[in-house]
């Protein structure tokens, strides 16, 4: 009977079927704010990287110009910043990595279903995938956030920079 009344549309689909329909929505809303939200964090830390690295290049002018005056050209001390700088994001990377690994692999979370009776619930599982691609991360933010302080350092002129030292 039910299938012969052409006024009611029915669809048989499994218990998986149906749940994973009823979260897709909330899922790409979730996935949504995610990448906004880690967007705005990705240039507040570029923004972050670059102040801390300009404070190191001032903070050093002086040992900067005295490199460059006995005869160190531009490159050397973009690499030398370039290297310092590197050196932070790998540090900060593996520390937030380990933070979040602790913190978070193995934490449950759910939420209810909008406009649905049922609720998404969802582990979250911090792989050593997920932790190299956040090194990479903290890799890529840190080289643009010290790259331009790099060229600066390399490109002041000496005397200049001793008299601001």
């Amino acid at each position: 009977a039910l299938e012969n009344n052409p006024q009611l549309k029915v669809k048989a689909t499994t218990t998986v079927e149906f749940f994973a329909k009823q979260s897709e929505q909330m899922t790409k809303m979730l996935r949504i704010i995610g990448i906004t939200v880690g967007s705005i964090m990705a240039v507040g830390a570029v923004f972050g990287a670059l102040n801390t690295m300009f404070a190191a290049v001032a903070t050093r002018a002086r040992e900067i110009a005295t490199l460059r005056a006995i005869g160190f050209r531009g490159l050397p001390v973009v690499v030398a910043v370039m290297l310092e700088t590197t050196l932070l994001a790998l540090v900060g990377g593996l520390l937030g990595g380990g933070v979040a690994f602790l913190v978070f692999n193995g934490f449950e979370a759910s939420t209810m279903g909008a406009g649905s009776v049922g609720k998404l619930s969802f582990n979250l599982a911090v792989s050593p995938g997920l932790l190299w691609e956040g090194i990479k991360w903290a890799l890529a933010i840190g080289f643009v956030g010290g790259l331009f302080p790099a060229v600066r350092a390399a490109s002041v002129p000496v005397t200049t920079a001793l008299r601001e030292a």
